[in-house]
């Protein structure tokens, strides 16, 4: 899912498998504590947070290369975007993926005489899928679709989850999930309109899916470039899990999108009368949201963004504004998660495969951190418009996420 308008002007919708596109992912903040790491001053303080340093994850990068190539079955994930992931209580990994490849993938050469292993056109793609993962290695993908389509020319695209007790101060957890509802529209919204956020409940340990809340419909807002879905990432913190969310700006041309915030008490996050969002000056129940962060033109997010608390300060990682959203990783960083935010601050590009291809959707994943260091995913996909499902297909190492550790360090 490639960012910005200039990618909207590359890709028509194909039915390729494109999940959460930089032009459509609408973020929201992952916020964690990086384990064993402090903050500048060592107290909890806050101050002014940069990458110091990263390096590719070639090891995670191989495993869903591993999985995603194993031809024993035929009905599992081959590759797919939007990626997410939760550890579960008894240890295992919940990885969440948007628009997925099934099917089976061959060893090189392809038909092209090319040296890339590769799937068929005609394999399935289903609009989410999941895949659990125990002790570092992918072992089972879960029937998918996991959360079927709402109605017809819709669908649903799965962000951030966690483990909650089913409802506040019980003993029994369930795992919820929030989904993105998209509605098929025309150009530009060729990835889909934004048209609400919902919460689902897994059941533990077996994950039947339990139930489907809306929590904030948005189809009532006239211009879909001002719609908000809230849930990328999620964390809980003194009580509170806080839930960042974007608009659609960049679908509209816009270089950037803006950023929102709400929150929900622990246990209620499928409770639509317990979210609060952020109104500018306040929490608020059932207030339109505020931007915390965006200018529309040199700061704001792209497609999803995370956020990580390292000590007592927020940084936010998002592809950057403009045409370079397309290959670099901005960061930006706060002392509150409703800002105010400072930056864009040290920026960084990742590998990509040679082609016509773009980075998007940079996730943190705190179940893989550890010893200061945070470990970010980022999605790949082809940006052309003529022939994208055949490229996938043909090289079916592009669709698959790739993975960066860094390491945070006070600004200069």
């Amino acid at each position: 899912m490639p960012d910005d308008a200039d990618a909207t002007r590359a890709r028509q919708r194909t039915g390729t498998g494109i999940g959460l596109l930089l032009v459509l992912v609408l973020g929201a903040a992952l916020l964690i504590a990086l384990p064993g790491d402090e903050s500048p001053d060592g107290d909890g303080a806050c101050a002014a947070r940069t990458v110091g340093s990263w390096r590719a994850d070639d090891g995670l990068t191989a495993e869903f290369a591993r999985y995603g190539d194993d031809a024993s079955r035929t009905d599992d994930w081959t590759g797919g975007d939007g990626t997410h992931s939760v550890r579960l209580p008894d240890g295992r990994v919940l990885w969440l993926f948007s628009d997925t490849y099934l099917g089976r993938v061959y060893g090189p050469p392809n038909p092209h005489g090319e040296s890339y292993a590769w799937r068929d056109t005609t394999a399935p793609l289903v609009r989410n899928s999941a895949v659990l993962m125990r002790d570092g290695r992918l072992e089972t993908t879960l029937p998918a679709p996991l959360f079927a389509d709402p109605a017809p020319n819709q669908w649903r695209w799965p962000v951030a989850a966690r483990v909650e007790p089913r409802s506040p101060g019980s003993s029994e957890q369930v795992v919820r999930v929030l989904l993105w509802v998209r509605t098929a529209g025309p150009s530009p919204w060729i990835y889909g309109v934004p048209t609400a956020t919902e919460v689902a409940t897994l059941s533990l340990p077996g994950l039947r899916l339990e139930s489907v809340v809306k929590v904030l419909d948005q189809q009532l807002v006239p211009d879909p470039s001002r719609r908000v879905l809230f849930g990328t990432t999620l964390v809980e913190e003194d009580g509170w899990t806080y839930v960042f969310g974007g608009d659609d700006r960049r679908a509209a041309s816009r270089p950037a999108s803006y950023a929102y915030v709400a929150r929900v008490p622990q246990g209620r996050l499928a409770d639509p009368s317990a979210w609060q969002y952020w109104s500018g000056s306040a929490w608020v129940p059932g207030a339109r949201p505020r931007p915390v962060l965006g200018d529309g033109q040199r700061t704001g997010v792209g497609s999803a963004f995370s956020v990580v608390r390292d000590g007592g300060t927020y940084v936010l990682f998002t592809m950057a504004a403009g045409t370079k959203g397309l290959t670099t990783v901005a960061s930006y960083w706060a002392c509150s998660p409703e800002g105010p935010w400072h930056g864009p601050a040290k920026e960084f590009s990742p590998s990509l495969p040679p082609g016509q291809v773009a980075a998007y959707n940079p996730q943190a994943h705190p179940v893989l951190s550890r010893a200061g260091r945070l470990v970010l995913s980022y999605d790949v996909n082809w940006l052309e418009t003529t022939g994208a499902a055949a490229q996938l297909s043909r090289n079916v190492s592009l669709y698959r996420p790739r993975f960066v550790t860094l390491r945070l360090t006070p600004a200069g």
